[in-house]
């Protein structure tokens, strides 16, 4: 997976945030693997994936099409955010196993 910026953590915290909360665990993991997966194709292809993008996680995400950015009062939409920050802190950006 490319390096984490700004935009990943939204576009990630924008695709859990249109899932059910006991699915949002899963849902995070899938793109994260889809990130990493598509990072390697890019190295190896010298181009994007069709489908998960540039190996950014941004790509992974918006490859789901998320529902537009909540604003921050959103406490639902902030728990999202932070899930996100925590799995990008508990794995250094880089795909762990699920």
């Amino acid at each position: 997976m490319r390096p984490v910026l700004h935009g990943d953590l939204i576009a990630a915290a924008r695709v859990l945030y249109g899932v059910p909360v006991p699915e949002r665990g899963a849902v995070l993991g899938r793109l994260m693997r889809a990130a990493g997966w598509a990072d390697r194709f890019r190295r190896h292809h010298r181009r994007a994936h069709p489908v998960w993008g540039d190996g950014s996680l941004m790509a992974a995400a918006l490859s789901e099409g998320p529902p537009p950015e909540p604003s921050l009062e959103d406490a639902d939409y902030c728990l999202c955010l932070a899930q996100v920050l925590q799995e990008v802190a508990a794995c250094g950006g880089q795909v762990r196993e699920y």
